[in-house]
């Protein structure tokens, strides 16, 4: 067996190598951004307006006072979306304006309606100023939000919906993505069964149905196979050597790894003489964990069968791969303090369910569930983050801090 750390190096040396592809930039939801992506143009395009008012030329209120009214004739009226281009202004007028109407010269300053004062006479409206006007009241202007030429998405980020409201508002049409990968994976066991009713002796095929969640959130391609049973050995055999053939980027095998008679994957994946194996890793959940890269263009990942080591195995070597594939440096974890104490075996690295929370004093803590064991599922659906308890240590006292990693591999937070 080998360290955690040790397996992660062995997975980062074997990442794959994944082209990219131009999409639409509103399909491009969950997408991992291949190159960074630069704004054509100044966001807002012109100076508008924060609210609605009058627009006028703060010079005009530099005589303003309670004793010194100035009256500026109201000229017309200016919304989103009007040509603000027009004749030249006569002294001493104004513009009504409504929220996002472009602002031009002379006006270089906004009176909200709460704060103005309108007359008529003679059938003309004017604006009352009683007091001097600063400068650039109530403009939004061009380029604050966005520059031309600015940075808007980084190489290697996740395209979020907000990221496409962006894309979107900047007239980014297109954008290169990395291409989904391909990742098949096959349930193992005379056990298990897609039936909906079943004996005491069956196992629901979960595992499946947890895994193809991911290719909600990231992006994968993720296809089930059929389900492998105990003397299925040849049939994985075919299986494998069709998908190296098309060129799939990842097979995951559940279950069969262990020592077991039925434990066939191993003998199979050794045939192939792939880089970078290991079988066994210092870790728990999900010791049986093993790893090879088949073929230049296809990895291979062995995961435990119990629910629990399945999901820690998943997302603590499959995901990392996948991220390191894609050019993803996303998945940060979180630091905590621990809540409770937590003791393990020394040489080994614990993947924990808990909860992560904010304390009233704004730090981050985490708290271990009871229920550790791999076949219990009800601590990891109270869970909503992992806690990484490294080897090197046996004992982690109340406050002491350790790294948390997010369920999915995304920071939802």
């Amino acid at each position: 067996m080998i360290s955690y750390k040790e397996a992660l190096r062995k997975l980062g040396s074997s990442k794959l190598s994944i082209k990219s592809e131009t999409i639409l930039s509103k399909d491009s939801l969950n997408r991992i951004c291949s190159e960074n992506v630069y704004s054509k143009f100044n966001y807002p395009a012109a100076d508008n307006t924060a609210l609605d008012g009058f627009a006028l030329n703060s010079n005009e209120s530099k005589k303003a006072s309670k004793y010194n009214v100035t009256k500026l004739k109201i000229l017309k009226i200016l919304a989103a979306g009007d040509n603000p281009n027009t004749k030249k202004f006569s002294k001493f007028s104004c513009i009504e304006v409504m929220t996002g109407a472009i602002i031009k010269k002379p006006f270089n300053t906004i009176i909200p309606y709460e704060k103005s004062k309108v007359i008529t006479k003679n059938k003309i409206n004017y604006l009352l100023i009683n007091k001097k006007i600063r400068k650039f009241n109530n403009l939004r202007f061009a380029g604050s939000d966005f520059k031309k030429g600015q940075l808007v998405l980084k190489k290697g980020n996740i395209i979020k919906a907000s990221d496409i409201l962006v894309l979107k508002t900047l007239g980014i049409k297109n954008i290169k993505v990395k291409k989904k990968l391909k990742i098949v994976f096959f349930a193992t066991g005379n056990e298990i069964t897609n039936n909906e009713i079943i004996p005491n002796w069956k196992v629901r095929n979960s595992n499946g149905s947890y895994i193809k969640t991911f290719s909600k959130i990231l992006p994968l391609d993720i296809k089930e196979k059929g389900i492998l049973k105990d003397n299925d050995e040849k049939k994985f055999l075919k299986e494998l050597k069709k998908n190296i053939k098309y060129k799939v980027d990842i097979v995951i095998t559940i279950g069969a790894v262990s020592a077991g008679k039925y434990d066939y994957v191993p003998r199979v994946i050794n045939k192939f003489k792939g880089r970078d194996y290991f079988k066994g890793a210092k870790i728990r959940p999900g010791k049986p964990i093993l790893f090879s890269k088949i073929k230049s263009s296809t990895a291979f990942f062995g995961l435990p069968g119990n629910p629990v080591s399945t999901a820690a195995c998943f997302r603590f070597f499959v995901l990392p791969f996948i991220f390191n594939s894609l050019g993803y440096s996303g998945d940060v974890p979180i630091k905590a303090k621990l809540k409770n104490k937590f003791e393990k075996k020394k040489n080994f690295t614990r993947f924990i369910k808990g909860k992560l929370v904010i304390s009233k004093k704004g730090q981050s803590e985490f708290e271990v569930f009871k229920g550790q064991e791999s076949f219990k599922l009800k601590p990891l659906a109270k869970s909503n983050v992992w806690g990484q308890f490294n080897n090197g240590h046996s004992t982690f006292k109340k406050g002491d801090l350790i790294n948390c990693h997010t369920t999915f591999g995304v920071n939802f937070f």
